[in-house]
């Protein structure tokens, strides 16, 4: 068994379903080495009857990272956190902030926050796993979306042992709207998650929901425990690059672009080798060059080639030749 890790608590990229797999997650490494990195939300159901090793499986390079679970059976729970942490997870989080129709059938996600008792529950059970249990929730739902109805659900379930919130700073409206819908529409409250943490400083607050910069992070952090960013990272990765240093202390790296696709086209030779596809990794680069110039040359030449049959590293190799020398040797 893999000793776990305390994870970095100060930074953390956001679990987002069918876009931070093994891939996304490999590739953002190679970007930031301090940041804490969460998987897909995966249901205890396909943890306890499914193919563990393809499910829970990552590179042993992607450390700190975190599992997120989706679940409302405390017996259930509490066998995936042990399952976590036999594979060397180095933290366990219950995601009560999802609001999707599908995670609601299954009662999980944001629709638990109407019963705070069984998350209490829920997080005492995972905690005999052994692994740090965090919660991501949202600041209210349908119903309970005062300050006071967000204090009373932090104040039930810390006394299940959880210490640790990541709180998304919109309400989630569970009848009438989307899950796209739900990330956009309810306006952020960014105050009532500050309000949060000065009214509670023995617990770890972490603040998630429109974030977009580095810059949005720090002035967060000057506050908070924590600051989870989720597609703006996605969309754009290289904002990611300078983590370390501005955000944990780290000397400069100097990295650069090239650099981290060097290190992509091995991982992708490695992939393609095992039976992979080249697309399975580069659907999750296209960002790499946000708002420089030759951006929209290297998203096209992924997007017409990865897929083709054979394709392999040469496809990141050809894309970046339409990138100037000077953009893929700036450093971070």
């Amino acid at each position: 068994m893999t000793t776990p890790r305390k994870p970095d608590r100060r930074l953390s990229v956001a679990p987002m379903m069918d876009w931070t797999d093994r891939h996304e997650r490999y590739f953002l490494r190679a970007i930031t080495k301090r940041t804490l990195l969460y998987t897909e939300m995966i249901t205890t159901g396909a943890i306890l009857h499914g193919e563990r090793d393809r499910i829970l499986g990552y590179h042993k390079t992607e450390h700190p990272v975190a599992l997120q679970v989706g679940g409302s059976d405390p017996s259930a729970l509490s066998a995936v956190a042990k399952i976590a942490a036999e594979f060397g997870y180095d933290e366990i989080n219950l995601n009560v902030g999802c609001p999707s129709d599908r995670v609601q059938v299954g009662r999980f996600g944001a629709c638990l926050m109407a019963e705070p008792q069984l998350v209490a529950d829920c997080v005492a059970a995972m905690a005999e796993g052994g692994l740090p249990v965090t919660v991501k929730c949202r600041i209210g739902i349908d119903g309970r979306e005062s300050y006071d109805d967000l204090a009373a659900f932090i104040a039930t379930v810390r006394r299940g042992g959880v210490t640790s919130f990541t709180v998304h700073a919109r309400i989630a409206i569970l009848e009438g709207l989307s899950p796209k819908e739900n990330r956009d529409i309810p306006p952020l409250r960014p105050d009532e998650v500050h309000r949060l943490k000065r009214e509670n400083p023995e617990l770890e607050i972490a603040i998630n929901g429109g974030i977009k910069s580095l810059d949005e992070a720090l002035a967060h952090l000057a506050d908070l425990d924590g600051v989870m960013i989720g597609r703006a990272a996605y969309h754009d990765p290289w904002m990611l690059a300078e983590a370390d240093e501005r955000v944990f202390g780290e000397q400069p790296s100097r990295l650069t672009r090239r650099n981290v696709i060097d290190v992509m086209c091995d991982y992708i030779e490695a992939h393609v080798g095992r039976g992979g596809r080249a697309a399975d990794v580069t659907r999750h680069m296209l960002g790499l060059f946000q708002n420089v110039k030759g951006a929209r040359a290297w998203r096209r030449h992924i997007a017409e080639n990865a897929h083709k049959p054979g394709a392999g590293p040469d496809v990141l190799r050809a894309a970046s030749a339409k990138v100037s020398d000077e953009i893929l040797d700036a450093t971070a």
